[in-house]
Protein backbone atom coordinates (compact mmCIF):
# COMPACT_ATOMS: atom_id res chain seq x y z
CA UNK A 1 0.00 0.00 0.00
CA UNK A 2 1.98 3.40 0.96
CA UNK A 3 3.25 4.90 3.75
CA UNK A 4 0.15 6.65 4.71
CA UNK A 5 -1.68 3.97 6.56
CA UNK A 6 -2.22 4.50 10.20
CA UNK A 7 -4.77 2.53 12.38
CA UNK A 8 -6.76 3.52 15.20
CA UNK A 9 -4.29 1.06 17.20
CA UNK A 10 -1.21 2.58 16.23
CA UNK A 11 0.91 -0.71 17.42
CA UNK A 12 -0.57 -3.20 14.70
CA UNK A 13 -0.60 -2.36 10.63
CA UNK A 14 -1.71 -5.43 8.63
CA UNK A 15 -2.85 -5.31 5.46
CA UNK A 16 -4.40 -8.62 3.25
CA UNK A 17 -5.76 -9.08 -0.03
CA UNK A 18 -8.11 -11.24 -1.93
CA UNK A 19 -7.06 -12.51 -5.24
CA UNK A 20 -9.59 -14.08 -8.00
CA UNK A 21 -6.39 -15.38 -10.16
CA UNK A 22 -3.92 -17.69 -9.19
CA UNK A 23 0.02 -16.87 -8.33
CA UNK A 24 2.38 -19.54 -9.87
CA UNK A 25 3.39 -21.29 -6.93
CA UNK A 26 7.17 -20.50 -6.61
CA UNK A 27 9.40 -23.28 -6.09
CA UNK A 28 11.02 -24.04 -2.43
CA UNK A 29 14.47 -23.50 -2.54
CA UNK A 30 16.53 -26.60 -0.77
CA UNK A 31 19.84 -24.46 -0.06
CA UNK A 32 22.07 -23.72 2.82
CA UNK A 33 20.29 -22.41 6.20
CA UNK A 34 19.75 -18.82 5.87
CA UNK A 35 19.13 -18.75 1.95
CA UNK A 36 15.35 -16.72 1.66
CA UNK A 37 15.30 -18.68 5.02
CA UNK A 38 11.51 -16.83 5.67
CA UNK A 39 10.31 -17.55 1.86
CA UNK A 40 11.65 -21.12 2.45
CA UNK A 41 9.63 -22.04 5.53
CA UNK A 42 6.27 -20.37 4.68
CA UNK A 43 6.65 -22.11 1.13
CA UNK A 44 7.68 -25.33 3.04
CA UNK A 45 4.07 -24.87 5.04
CA UNK A 46 2.14 -25.07 1.50
CA UNK A 47 2.12 -21.10 0.67
CA UNK A 48 3.55 -19.28 -1.74
CA UNK A 49 5.74 -16.32 -0.26
CA UNK A 50 7.12 -14.75 2.38
CA UNK A 51 7.93 -11.06 0.86
CA UNK A 52 8.72 -7.39 2.03
CA UNK A 53 8.93 -4.18 0.01
CA UNK A 54 11.52 -1.95 -1.08
CA UNK A 55 12.83 1.04 -3.26
CA UNK A 56 16.22 2.11 -4.47
CA UNK A 57 17.43 3.93 -1.65
CA UNK A 58 16.59 0.54 0.96
CA UNK A 59 18.37 -1.74 -2.03
CA UNK A 60 21.58 0.87 -1.38
CA UNK A 61 20.90 0.85 2.41
CA UNK A 62 23.91 -0.86 3.47
CA UNK A 63 23.41 -4.98 3.68
CA UNK A 64 19.48 -4.33 3.41
CA UNK A 65 19.56 -6.21 -0.47
CA UNK A 66 21.52 -9.22 1.09
CA UNK A 67 19.01 -9.42 3.96
CA UNK A 68 16.28 -9.52 0.99
CA UNK A 69 17.70 -12.41 -0.89
CA UNK A 70 18.45 -14.05 2.08
CA UNK A 71 15.14 -14.14 3.55
CA UNK A 72 12.26 -12.70 0.85
CA UNK A 73 10.61 -14.08 -2.45
CA UNK A 74 8.53 -11.42 -3.13
CA UNK A 75 8.96 -7.52 -3.49
CA UNK A 76 6.89 -4.52 -3.78
CA UNK A 77 7.83 -0.72 -4.62
CA UNK A 78 7.46 1.11 -1.58
CA UNK A 79 7.04 4.95 -3.44
CA UNK A 80 8.84 4.10 -6.94
CA UNK A 81 5.96 3.53 -8.61
CA UNK A 82 3.54 6.42 -7.34
CA UNK A 83 2.35 8.16 -9.67
CA UNK A 84 4.33 11.93 -8.28
CA UNK A 85 7.44 9.81 -9.12
CA UNK A 86 7.13 8.91 -12.40
CA UNK A 87 4.62 11.18 -13.99
CA UNK A 88 5.83 14.62 -11.44
CA UNK A 89 4.98 16.63 -15.09
CA UNK A 90 2.01 15.76 -17.74
CA UNK A 91 4.02 13.78 -20.17
CA UNK A 92 7.43 13.57 -18.20
CA UNK A 93 8.21 10.24 -17.08
CA UNK A 94 11.25 8.95 -14.73
CA UNK A 95 11.36 5.22 -14.42
CA UNK A 96 14.90 5.13 -13.22
CA UNK A 97 14.29 3.81 -9.47
CA UNK A 98 11.36 1.44 -10.55
CA UNK A 99 13.84 -0.25 -13.12
CA UNK A 100 16.65 -0.09 -10.83
CA UNK A 101 14.29 -2.47 -8.33
CA UNK A 102 12.91 -4.51 -11.63
CA UNK A 103 16.13 -4.80 -12.40
CA UNK A 104 17.48 -6.23 -8.61
CA UNK A 105 13.99 -8.55 -9.05
CA UNK A 106 14.57 -10.11 -11.93
CA UNK A 107 18.03 -10.63 -11.05
CA UNK A 108 17.38 -12.47 -8.27
CA UNK A 109 13.74 -14.05 -9.29
CA UNK A 110 12.05 -12.70 -7.18
CA UNK A 111 8.49 -11.61 -8.05
CA UNK A 112 7.90 -7.74 -8.07
CA UNK A 113 3.91 -6.19 -7.29
CA UNK A 114 3.39 -3.08 -8.64
CA UNK A 115 2.05 -0.27 -6.07
CA UNK A 116 -0.27 1.67 -7.10
CA UNK A 117 -1.68 3.18 -10.58
CA UNK A 118 -4.21 5.32 -9.48
CA UNK A 119 -4.24 7.44 -5.83
CA UNK A 120 -5.40 10.27 -4.10
CA UNK A 121 -2.09 11.26 -2.19
CA UNK A 122 1.10 11.50 -3.48
CA UNK A 123 -0.80 12.81 -6.84
CA UNK A 124 1.30 16.28 -8.76
CA UNK A 125 -0.63 19.06 -9.24
CA UNK A 126 -1.61 18.67 -12.55
CA UNK A 127 -3.32 15.94 -12.10
CA UNK A 128 -5.37 17.38 -8.74
CA UNK A 129 -6.23 20.43 -10.23
CA UNK A 130 -8.46 19.02 -12.94
CA UNK A 131 -12.18 19.59 -13.01
CA UNK A 132 -13.26 18.26 -17.03
CA UNK A 133 -13.78 14.71 -16.73
CA UNK A 134 -12.84 14.25 -21.09
CA UNK A 135 -9.26 15.95 -19.97
CA UNK A 136 -9.24 13.78 -16.47
CA UNK A 137 -10.03 10.84 -18.64
CA UNK A 138 -7.41 11.40 -20.89
CA UNK A 139 -4.72 12.12 -18.49
CA UNK A 140 -5.68 8.58 -16.83
CA UNK A 141 -5.41 7.05 -19.77
CA UNK A 142 -2.02 8.28 -20.41
CA UNK A 143 -0.37 7.47 -17.20
CA UNK A 144 -2.10 4.25 -17.05
CA UNK A 145 -0.84 3.17 -20.78
CA UNK A 146 2.78 4.18 -20.51
CA UNK A 147 3.06 2.45 -16.94
CA UNK A 148 1.62 -0.69 -17.58
CA UNK A 149 2.94 -1.50 -21.10
CA UNK A 150 6.73 -0.67 -19.96
CA UNK A 151 6.29 -3.14 -17.21
CA UNK A 152 4.00 -6.04 -18.91
CA UNK A 153 4.70 -9.15 -18.09
CA UNK A 154 7.59 -8.34 -15.62
CA UNK A 155 5.08 -7.37 -12.34
CA UNK A 156 2.59 -9.99 -11.42
CA UNK A 157 0.33 -7.83 -9.76
CA UNK A 158 -1.07 -4.18 -9.61
CA UNK A 159 -2.56 -1.68 -7.07
CA UNK A 160 -4.85 -0.40 -9.52
CA UNK A 161 -6.37 1.91 -7.14
CA UNK A 162 -5.75 2.80 -3.27
CA UNK A 163 -7.60 3.89 -0.15
CA UNK A 164 -11.00 4.56 -2.18
CA UNK A 165 -13.56 4.27 0.39
CA UNK A 166 -14.11 6.06 3.48
CA UNK A 167 -14.88 4.43 7.08
CA UNK A 168 -18.53 4.47 6.64
CA UNK A 169 -18.17 2.73 3.30
CA UNK A 170 -18.82 5.67 0.67
CA UNK A 171 -16.55 6.48 -1.47
CA UNK A 172 -13.61 9.08 -0.46
CA UNK A 173 -13.65 12.62 -1.92
CA UNK A 174 -10.66 12.70 -4.88
CA UNK A 175 -10.21 14.33 -7.90
CA UNK A 176 -11.28 11.13 -9.46
CA UNK A 177 -14.31 10.45 -7.66
CA UNK A 178 -15.12 14.15 -7.95
CA UNK A 179 -14.60 14.77 -11.67
CA UNK A 180 -15.64 10.82 -12.93
CA UNK A 181 -17.63 9.52 -10.20
CA UNK A 182 -17.73 5.61 -9.07
CA UNK A 183 -17.22 5.12 -12.64
CA UNK A 184 -13.83 5.54 -12.31
CA UNK A 185 -12.48 2.58 -10.38
CA UNK A 186 -13.94 -0.26 -13.25
CA UNK A 187 -12.66 2.20 -16.33
CA UNK A 188 -9.03 2.00 -14.44
CA UNK A 189 -9.45 -1.70 -13.88
CA UNK A 190 -10.98 -2.41 -17.59
CA UNK A 191 -7.94 -0.04 -19.02
CA UNK A 192 -5.47 -2.00 -16.91
CA UNK A 193 -6.99 -5.74 -18.07
CA UNK A 194 -6.78 -4.20 -21.68
CA UNK A 195 -3.07 -3.75 -21.14
CA UNK A 196 -1.57 -6.73 -19.49
CA UNK A 197 -4.79 -9.21 -19.39
CA UNK A 198 -2.43 -11.88 -17.07
CA UNK A 199 -1.46 -9.42 -14.36
CA UNK A 200 -3.29 -9.72 -11.16
CA UNK A 201 -5.31 -6.45 -10.82
CA UNK A 202 -6.30 -5.02 -7.14
CA UNK A 203 -8.16 -2.73 -5.01
CA UNK A 204 -6.48 -1.29 -1.63
CA UNK A 205 -7.70 -0.40 1.26
CA UNK A 206 -7.07 -0.22 4.90
CA UNK A 207 -8.74 -0.54 8.42
CA UNK A 208 -11.14 -3.37 7.30
CA UNK A 209 -10.74 -5.45 10.34
CA UNK A 210 -14.48 -6.26 10.89
CA UNK A 211 -16.29 -7.99 8.73
CA UNK A 212 -19.35 -6.47 8.97
CA UNK A 213 -17.93 -2.30 9.04
CA UNK A 214 -19.51 -0.53 6.31
CA UNK A 215 -16.06 -0.05 4.61
CA UNK A 216 -15.58 -3.83 4.68
CA UNK A 217 -18.70 -4.50 3.51
CA UNK A 218 -18.16 -1.72 0.41
CA UNK A 219 -14.74 -3.22 -0.31
CA UNK A 220 -16.30 -6.58 -0.83
CA UNK A 221 -18.72 -5.77 -3.45
CA UNK A 222 -16.35 -4.44 -5.07
CA UNK A 223 -14.19 -6.96 -5.07
CA UNK A 224 -16.92 -9.14 -6.22
CA UNK A 225 -18.06 -6.57 -9.08
CA UNK A 226 -15.02 -6.09 -10.78
CA UNK A 227 -12.98 -9.22 -9.91
CA UNK A 228 -10.59 -8.11 -8.11
CA UNK A 229 -8.59 -8.33 -4.75
CA UNK A 230 -8.85 -7.22 -1.48
CA UNK A 231 -6.58 -5.45 0.55
CA UNK A 232 -7.30 -4.95 4.52
CA UNK A 233 -5.77 -3.07 7.56
CA UNK A 234 -6.22 -5.33 10.82
CA UNK A 235 -5.95 -5.05 14.09
CA UNK A 236 -6.17 -7.79 17.15
CA UNK A 237 -8.81 -9.74 15.40
CA UNK A 238 -6.66 -10.54 11.99
CA UNK A 239 -7.60 -14.73 12.34
CA UNK A 240 -11.73 -13.62 12.07
CA UNK A 241 -11.55 -10.95 9.33
CA UNK A 242 -9.29 -13.75 7.18
CA UNK A 243 -11.81 -16.19 7.86
CA UNK A 244 -14.81 -13.73 6.66
CA UNK A 245 -12.99 -12.60 3.74
CA UNK A 246 -11.91 -16.68 2.32
CA UNK A 247 -15.70 -17.16 2.44
CA UNK A 248 -16.90 -14.32 0.43
CA UNK A 249 -15.99 -16.53 -2.45
CA UNK A 250 -12.70 -15.43 -3.43
CA UNK A 251 -10.02 -17.59 -4.58
CA UNK A 252 -6.92 -16.25 -3.02
CA UNK A 253 -5.70 -14.27 0.16
CA UNK A 254 -2.89 -12.80 1.09
CA UNK A 255 -1.52 -10.78 3.76
CA UNK A 256 0.30 -7.86 1.70
CA UNK A 257 1.64 -5.38 4.30
CA UNK A 258 2.60 -6.39 7.61
CA UNK A 259 4.57 -3.79 10.10
CA UNK A 260 4.04 -3.84 13.86
CA UNK A 261 5.72 -1.39 16.24
CA UNK A 262 6.46 -1.86 20.21
CA UNK A 263 4.71 -5.01 19.84
CA UNK A 264 5.47 -8.41 21.37
CA UNK A 265 6.76 -10.67 18.90
CA UNK A 266 3.98 -13.10 19.00
CA UNK A 267 1.93 -10.50 17.39
CA UNK A 268 3.71 -11.42 14.50
CA UNK A 269 2.71 -15.20 15.24
CA UNK A 270 -0.62 -14.33 15.28
CA UNK A 271 -0.74 -13.24 11.35
CA UNK A 272 1.27 -16.02 10.46
CA UNK A 273 -0.42 -18.17 11.84
CA UNK A 274 -3.80 -16.49 10.86
CA UNK A 275 -2.37 -17.60 7.38
CA UNK A 276 -1.38 -20.68 8.17
CA UNK A 277 -5.17 -21.96 8.87
CA UNK A 278 -6.68 -20.66 5.75
CA UNK A 279 -6.21 -22.87 2.46
CA UNK A 280 -6.43 -19.94 0.37
CA UNK A 281 -4.32 -17.44 2.38
CA UNK A 282 -0.97 -17.72 -0.26
CA UNK A 283 1.30 -15.17 0.98
CA UNK A 284 3.10 -12.50 3.72
CA UNK A 285 4.74 -9.33 2.77
CA UNK A 286 5.98 -7.38 5.62
CA UNK A 287 6.40 -3.65 5.07
CA UNK A 288 10.09 -3.32 5.55
CA UNK A 289 13.11 -4.97 6.79
CA UNK A 290 15.39 -2.86 9.45
CA UNK A 291 14.92 0.35 11.89
CA UNK A 292 17.40 1.77 10.00
CA UNK A 293 15.62 2.58 6.99
CA UNK A 294 12.03 1.58 7.73
CA UNK A 295 9.54 4.37 9.39
CA UNK A 296 6.36 5.38 8.83
CA UNK A 297 3.90 7.91 9.85
CA UNK A 298 7.03 9.58 12.37
CA UNK A 299 6.91 6.19 14.08
CA UNK A 300 9.61 3.58 14.13
CA UNK A 301 7.88 0.44 13.24
CA UNK A 302 9.12 -2.81 13.85
CA UNK A 303 10.36 -4.92 10.92
CA UNK A 304 12.35 -7.85 12.01
CA UNK A 305 15.59 -6.85 11.46
CA UNK A 306 17.02 -4.35 13.93
CA UNK A 307 19.00 -0.71 13.11
CA UNK A 308 22.05 -2.90 12.88
CA UNK A 309 20.56 -5.26 10.54
CA UNK A 310 20.24 -8.28 13.23
CA UNK A 311 17.36 -10.23 13.41
CA UNK A 312 15.02 -9.40 16.37
CA UNK A 313 12.83 -11.36 18.61
CA UNK A 314 10.04 -11.02 15.82
CA UNK A 315 11.98 -12.67 13.67
CA UNK A 316 13.04 -15.32 15.69
CA UNK A 317 9.49 -15.69 16.57
CA UNK A 318 8.36 -16.08 13.24
CA UNK A 319 10.75 -18.80 12.14
CA UNK A 320 9.36 -20.73 15.06
CA UNK A 321 6.00 -20.61 14.12
CA UNK A 322 7.10 -21.08 10.62
CA UNK A 323 8.93 -24.28 11.62
CA UNK A 324 8.21 -28.06 11.61
CA UNK A 325 10.36 -30.95 12.44
CA UNK A 326 11.44 -30.29 8.41
CA UNK A 327 12.74 -26.71 9.50
CA UNK A 328 15.66 -26.10 7.76
CA UNK A 329 18.76 -24.60 10.15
Amino acid sequence: MGQELMLAIPQLNVIFCIFYVSLPSPQPLVEAPGRRLLHNLFVRRGKQYFGTITDQRLLLADVNAAIITSNFGQLTNENSLKWESVEPERGVFNFDEPDFVLGFAEEHNIPMRGHTLVWHSQLPGYVQNITDAAELTEVITEHVTTVVERYKGKIFAWDVVNEIFNENGTFRESVFFNVLGEGFVPFVFNLTRSLDPDAKLFINDFNLDQAESPKTQAMVTNVQRSQTHLIAGLSAGVPGALQALAASGVEQIAVTELDIGDAEPEEYTIVVQACLDIESCVGITVWGVSDKVTIRGGLARTPPFDGDFNPKPAYDAIVRELCTDNCIG
